[in-house]
């Protein structure tokens, strides 16, 4: 048991590195591009810090371990405790950073076209992922439809986000990287090229973690009797592989960046919440499960609470703290029962 923790850690301080690597060259992409912290944060940031749950279902259903029921649970519980982290837990952790110095009737304030455009997009599109969970199986043809409106959701989300861009970097909401390239470090000069290159690099120890992780997900559930990998899926996988989201954010956040932190989260669940469920849809049996519509629900209602208290001033900090409560709620549901 005690080695299976161990090949867990190991593997998350490698899909850690990972996404260190990819998000520190794509800031630096978006500043050589001369992009608003709109894109860089909802698409650029958002896309790099969320390859590892993106890339643990992927993996999980084109083979990750001997059994396809549990390559299966696996991959839809990554897709689906993706969204779900993201809107609860992640944002509450983001108030509760700087809630010493902004007290608990401070504001986070990101961009607020932006933000509220994310949520809008988000909401519409987990609607849709839900609904086709109510799809018959042999219905191939219409699961198909459900599948290409997410792409075709995701596709329009981003043409949108860059268009609005220019305008923004106007405004003075243009990208700046916080830190030097990475690989700069070693010597090599700052260009297209090496930002290329760590990106590849990222990309590479990526794949090879999100692997390991599985396998190690695949052990415990065998370990732990009565708890299935789908759960575990819903729960672990979410909590370790959005922690780029977390700590991106989290700074951003202290550092008085709003529209990057908020960005970062609600970016990465459009992404999750529109390419990944329609690779469900098609692949797994897309089923309303118990565990798996209640993480449903608590995620829709905590993306709606987002968009009901995203005034133009900001969002209040009291607000976000709510988002944890309902992420309490969902594990006490879940491992409750």
């Amino acid at each position: 048991m005690t080695l299976l923790f161990v090949q867990l850690a190991l593997m998350l301080v490698a899909i850690l590195a990972a996404s260190e690597l990819f998000t520190n060259a794509l800031e630096h992409l978006g500043e050589k591009l001369g992009i608003s912290e709109g894109v860089t944060g909802s698409l650029f940031a958002a896309i790099g810090t969320a390859l590892p749950e993106t890339t643990v279902p992927i993996i999980a259903l084109m083979g990750g371990t001997a059994s396809r029921a549990v390559n299966e649970e696996i991959g839809v519980g990554a897709i689906l405790g993706a969204p779900l982290m993201l809107a609860t837990l992640s944002t509450c952790l983001m108030a509760i950073a700087v809630l010493k110095t902004r007290g608990l009737k401070g504001i986070v304030a990101p961009e607020h076209s932006g933000f509220t455009r994310d949520l809008n997009f988000f909401l519409c599109a987990f609607l849709i992922a839900a609904g086709a969970m109510f799809v018959p199986h042999h219905a191939w043809e219409v699961r198909a439809l459900f599948a290409v409106e997410l792409v075709g959701v995701y596709v329009a989300y981003v043409v949108t986000t860059f268009r609005a861009s220019a305008g923004l970097v106007e405004k003075g909401h243009g990208t700046e990287a916080p830190e030097r390239l990475l690989i700069s470090r070693f010597g090599l000069p700052t260009s297209l090229a090496t930002v290329v290159l760590q990106m590849i690099l990222g990309t590479a120890l990526l794949v090879g973690g999100a692997k390991g992780f599985i396998a190690g997900v695949e052990g415990v559930s065998h370990v732990l009797v009565g708890i299935s990998a789908l759960l575990l899926s819903l729960i672990i996988i979410p909590i370790a592989t959005e922690l780029p989201e977390k700590v991106n954010s989290i700074i951003w956040a202290r550092h008085g960046k709003d529209t990057l932190a908020f960005g970062n989260i609600t970016g990465a669940m459009v992404f999750q919440g529109t390419l990944l469920p329609g690779i469900g849809i098609m692949l797994t049996p897309w089923e309303p499960r118990l565990e798996v519509m209640t993480g449903v629900f608590i995620t829709l209602a905590a993306a709606a609470w987002l968009r009901f208290n995203a005034k133009k001033s900001g969002v209040v900090l009291w607000a976000l703290l709510v988002n944890g409560g309902l992420y309490a709620l969902y594990l006490a549901l879940t491992l409750g029962r």
